[in-house]
């Protein structure tokens, strides 16, 4: 198809058709050229009906702005569009007024090689920038996604484990029943439930002597019946807010950075840095398989899926089964 066949301010890019006018947005059509839908759609495009926003520049600013109003973003869970935040914001402060049209596959890997000492933010700001390219993409500024298929850089990860039972005694002892830290804890350990779900926790979420959870990551609804050692902390802590855990003024809920911050000195406390929040859920799903559940009994406190139950216990179903094992050996020896 040539040029000259399409009509006024209509381009062909690499992913379909454009309407490309100085001074108005680019948009990409939705409907096939020559059919009546896609006549319809450029007439209604002419004719306004979906007001034109000028774009001053094709620049990094302009694009995270327009990312930010887009449906991908808005989708996005509440949690994961904080965590996109921040690395939106990164991006702005230091390239807000260049041009994405003129990054290149260099360039990203450049981006992504200068926080190489730091992988996890550098793997992350990867995936991020692959996204916001891939809007830039949709909205007809450039043909390519020059961070797609880049890859992430490989870091030796560290298995998460369980709180050790005297790190657990030892922080219970560093925190008060009634103070904050405790409550989190607590509430973690005794749910089962990840640290995003834990501070959307509210006091009318307790109904008939458990908690009723609606996970923000998988949308699942579970009714958790609490703990004796949940429950005193709870009678512990003060009602001045519909949220169970709030900020120093009880006007809020608790942020997750905060709630991370006042964790992590108690943490410091008592020697407990090799184990952080997320340990407590894997703590909830270890001890429900030591008391003798099975995997969907554990599935039905902590709302994981069968391969994630056996991720979260793995070692210390090992450690069960090869101490069932070896006692299966000394019993066979003993009747020989």
């Amino acid at each position: 198809m040539t040029k000259r066949e399409l009509p006024k301010h209509v381009y062909r890019q690499r992913n379909g058709l454009y309407f490309q006018r100085r001074g108005w947005p680019s948009r990409k059509f939705q409907n096939e050229f020559q059919t009546a839908e896609f006549w319809q759609e450029y007439a209604d495009i002419l004719n306004g009906e979906a007001p034109p926003k000028r774009v001053n520049a094709r620049n990094f600013g302009a694009l995270v702005k327009d990312y930010r109003s887009s449906h991908r973003y808005k989708r996005l869970k509440p949690r994961t569009a904080l965590d996109y935040d921040k690395y939106l914001d990164f991006f702005l402060s230091i390239m807000a007024d260049a041009n994405p049209c003129n990054m290149k596959r260099k360039d990203v890997i450049k981006l992504r090689d200068a926080n190489a000492e730091k992988a996890y933010f550098a793997n992350y700001s990867l995936r991020v920038l692959r996204v916001l390219m891939e809007h830039c993409v949709d909205l007809g500024w450039r043909e390519a996604n020059p961070a797609k298929g880049v890859p992430e850089i490989k870091a030796k990860k560290v298995a998460r484990e369980p709180w050790p039972r005297d790190l657990l005694d030892a922080y219970r002892n560093s925190c008060p029943l009634g103070s904050r830290e405790r409550l989190v804890m607590e509430l973690c350990l005794g749910t089962g439930q990840r640290i995003g779900d834990v501070l959307e926790m509210r006091w009318s979420d307790i109904q008939d002597g458990a908690f009723a959870i609606r996970q923000n990551k998988t949308g699942k609804e579970l009714w958790v019946p609490i703990l004796p050692e949940l429950n005193a902390a709870l009678d512990a802590a003060s009602r001045h807010s519909v949220f169970i855990l709030t900020n120093e003024r009880g006007t809020n809920r608790w942020s997750y950075r905060g709630a991370s911050q006042a964790v992590r000195k108690i943490r410091e406390q008592v020697g407990a840095l090799d184990f952080d929040i997320h340990s407590w859920r894997y703590n909830a799903a270890c001890e429900l398989l030591e008391a003798g559940c099975s995997d969907d009994l554990i599935a039905a406190v902590t709302g994981q899926s069968p391969a994630m139950v056996l991720h979260y216990t793995k070692k210390v179903r090992q450690k069960m089964r090869a101490i069932q094992a070896q006692q299966k050996r000394t019993e066979q020896k003993q009747n020989v």
